[in-house]
């Protein structure tokens, strides 16, 4: 269990750590594109850019673990079911949820890792890329003259140059204006060609100008003198120093966003949400006391909700302004009422707009301290909803898992940030817009991990196929009961069923289930067997007087008494399954005909026992027919057929219990086309490449073993006739015969030349039997007068069965 526990986590781990760094990836890939344009040319080192996105991917963690749990989660349960590992571990008597349970562990680890992330590592993270943001909002960018234009990226300096040696870095026809005086075009530099370096420190600017000039003028003016002075010098070099502010990455101090909601805990967030909240109830109580003295209200009364209300109705006089008062008086005593009124609403606006600063903060902070606990909650149960999917789909790899979780995960995303805008504008409580899409999740997770514990076909497209067609079916059925009564045969669907044994029942019950009417059942007479004597009821007649169906029992089906009394019930269809052969005046009867169910794929195995036959014969496929009953046996018009794979492990019984199953829904498929009008009953054709195989009645000769047969031929006897009648041998020892039924074996490869019957055993655990060719192990055996056992018992009670010989 250990082992098998450690391959699941290990499972497990890989895709989640895989999910994980691909989806904070693209989110950092999308992070990075919205603040590309604030990281570029600023000449930032590859670390700080590294720090940066190290940083922002902390912050995505919230969004980006509730998605790897899902996948992960998903992928991993959808490959056990892809490669039949499922399957082998509930063959081991290990289910669903036990496996379920490393895993289980695991995402309450993930859960519980989610919830400190969220508390500590997030709000750090923000803490550190608001300030290396802000840091880098500071920093200038880096400078870059472009040719033919005039340049004023250089604070206090415009430039223009002409052209630009690239190898070299040498300007050519170099004009500079110096506004750092701040009084226009005072100076200006020209130069044949100059250079620009920045100091390593960035602190610095450095002009290397050659051959050109300065011109400076003086453009102080006064009342005495108005002239201008124009100074000018020539150089062959000069170097001008422009000192740098803000053009190298400068870190700032941590605890400059320390304030921002993102960047608190829960401790902090308690402290100054209740800090907020004292400050709120002081201002309540100031602006009650505003409000009371500002002269509004002229009975302070009216806000007191101890005062009796109805004290307060019969003080008032309701018809003062109906007096005998002028109606100027009255206008206004209305302008008065609505004068008050407008400065009581003014005065609750303006009390309202002073609370919004402290309320909209608390709102906050409530939506911050509730989202750190569903983000836990949201990781385990996506884990519900992501592991019963995968073993429902029984899909690994990167095709369904990833469109059905990105569904899933897109659901609680949009629901998530519609509950968080709600809460933020007051619509609903904090605690209300952050746990929704909590909520939403679990039922969902509570519907998948009960159906995959029930193995349902959630996501097989041929059940809600089905379900269309159950809904065209019925929607048929009703416009066909309406066409039914200008139609041959009568208004609806009215059967005589006929069948015997246990496989009949099955259909019957079907009908029943399916709406149908049988008004009568037909079956065998009752007979006397056992040793008692007892009489004994065939499996049919028992069903349908438990059901209260009305039974006919005839001896003979050409007895007029019963043709009669078959006419008089007024049926429109026969269904026969497992009966008697039907005379012509009985079949021919009903107006819509009568039909049979044959376990076999007709042309193939006609006759009384194809179930047995069809193994015998070692067939790997047979099925079940529903055809038009003629005047031979089982040679009618075929209505539908329906195959069924024959497994190497199954016996008569085991076929026998498919192909009633498979059978009753093909009476009722055909029923259901009979009602509709719509078969297309075809002729039986032989197959060029394959005999008809006939299936006759089994004999007692038939059920005795030739051991000089190959294994794998006895084998097939042995599963076609068992449990029953069930395939026998005769045992020799000491000169007496004892007659055993064998009703389990397998072959088992043997190149003994031992004679044909011989026995191989150990004398404990196992019983071999040499045959043509191989050997065949027993299972499990019935001795005559004994009951059925297994081989060990078998050998207990057997002495010396080496000495014996099977014939």
């Amino acid at each position: 269990m250990k082992k098998l526990y450690r391959y699941i986590i290990t499972s497990f781990l890989g895709p989640f750590f895989a999910v994980l760094f691909v989806v904070v990836f693209a989110l950092s890939m999308q992070f990075l594109w919205v603040y590309i344009d604030e990281l570029v040319g600023k000449g930032l080192g590859l670390g700080v850019i590294m720090e940066f996105m190290g940083w922002a991917a902390c912050t995505l963690l919230p969004r980006a673990l509730p998605l790897a749990t899902l996948l992960a989660s998903i992928m991993t349960m959808g490959n056990f079911g892809e490669r039949n590992e499922l399957l082998a571990m509930k063959a081991a008597g290990i289910s669903l949820t036990k496996a379920m349970v490393p895993i289980i562990g695991l995402s309450i680890f993930i859960s519980i890792g989610a919830f400190f992330a969220s508390n500590s590592l997030v709000p750090y993270a923000f803490n550190r890329i608001l300030t290396l943001r802000a840091d880098i909002g500071r920093t200038k960018e880096e400078i870059k003259i472009p040719t033919g234009t005039f340049y004023d990226g250089i604070e206090g300096y415009i430039m223009h140059i002409n052209s630009t040696d690239k190898k070299s870095g040498m300007m050519h026809d170099l004009v500079v204006y110096d506004h750092t005086a701040n009084n226009g075009n005072v100076s200006m530099t020209l130069a044949d060609s100059g250079k620009i370096t920045i100091t390593p420190d960035k602190q610095e600017l450095i002009f290397e100008l050659f051959s050109g000039c300065q011109y400076h003028e003086d453009n102080t003016l006064n009342y005495r003198d108005t002239s201008l002075q124009l100074d000018r010098t020539d150089f062959n070099y000069q170097k001008l120093i422009v000192p740098l502010e803000n053009y190298s990455f400068t870190r700032s101090e941590e605890n400059e966003f320390s304030d921002e909601i993102k960047t608190k805990g829960l401790k902090e967030l308690h402290h100054n949400r209740d800090s907020l909240q004292k400050e709120l109830d002081s201002v309540f109580v100031i602006q009650y006391k505003r409000f009371l003295a500002s002269g509004t209200f002229e009975r302070i009364s009216y806000l007191d909700t101890s005062f009796s209300h109805k004290e307060l109705a019969d003080s008032f006089q309701r018809d003062s302004l109906m007096a005998s008062i002028s109606p100027r008086t009255e206008i206004l005593a209305l302008e008065n009422a609505r004068d008050k009124m407008k400065e009581a609403s003014e005065t609750i606006e303006n009390f309202d707009r002073g609370t919004y600063n402290y309320i909209e903060p608390i709102r906050r902070m409530n939506i911050s301290i509730f989202q750190k606990f569903t983000l836990s909650m949201a990781c385990l149960l996506f884990f519900f909803i992501g592991a019963p999917l995968g073993a429902i789909i029984r899909k690994g790899g990167l095709g369904t898992p990833v469109v059905i979780s990105v569904f899933f995960y897109l659901l609680y995303y949009i629901i998530d940030m519609i509950g968080e805008k709600l809460a933020r504008s007051g619509a609903v409580l904090p605690v209300t817009g952050t746990i929704i899409s909590t909520m939403v999740l679990i039922p969902i997770g509570w519907f998948l991990t009960k159906k995959s514990t029930q193995d349902s076909a959630l996501f097989n497209a041929d059940s809600y196929l089905e379900f269309f067609r159950t809904v065209k079916k019925k929607i048929s059925k009703t416009y066909n009961r309406i066409m039914n009564h200008f139609r041959k045969g009568g208004a609806k669907i009215r059967i005589v069923y006929m069948g015997t044994p246990e496989f009949a029942v099955a259909p019957l019950e079907a009908l029943l289930e399916s709406g149908y009417e049988v008004a009568a059942v037909v079956t065998v007479p009752d007979k006397p067997s056992g040793r008692g004597l007892n009489v004994n009821e065939s499996a049919v007649k028992k069903y349908a007087v438990e059901h209260g169906l009305r039974v006919l029992q005839p001896e003979k089906l050409r007895d007029p008494q019963f043709i009669g009394e078959l006419s008089s019930i007024g049926a429109n269809l026969f269904v026969v399954v497992a009966f008697r052969m039907l005379p012509e005046v009985v079949w021919s009867m009903p107006a819509l005909g009568t039909f049979n169910l044959h376990a076999s794929l007709l042309p193939q195995y006609r006759g009384a026992a194809p179930i047995n036959w069809a193994i015998i014969n070692g067939e790997k496929f047979t099925g079940v027919t529903t055809f038009m009953i003629d005047k031979e046996i089982d040679t009618g018009k075929i209505i539908f057929q329906e195959s069924c794979a024959i497994d190497d492990f199954d016996d008569a019984g085991s076929l026998h219990d498919k192909l009633m199953k498979m059978g009753s829904a093909l009476v009722v498929k055909t029923v259901d086309a009979i009602e509709d009008r719509n078969i297309k009953p075809y002729e039986q054709e032989a197959s060029m490449l394959r005999a008809i195989r006939p299936a006759p009645k089994l004999t007692k000769e038939t059920c005795r073993i030739d051991w000089a047969q190959s294994a794998l031929s006895i084998n097939n006897l042995i599963r076609g006739l068992s449990p029953y009648p069930a395939a026998y041998t005769l045992i020799e020892k000491d000169g007496s015969q004892l007659s055993a039924k064998i009703f389990d074996a397998y072959v088992v490869k043997s190149e003994s030349d031992a004679p044909q019957g011989s026995v191989i055993t150990d004398g404990r655990t196992y019983l071999e039997i040499k045959c043509g060719t191989n050997a065949l192990r027993i299972v499990n055996l019935q001795l005559a007068g004994k009951k059925r056992m297994d081989v060990k018992a078998f050998l207990l009670g057997f002495r010396e069965p080496e000495n014996c010989r099977f014939v």
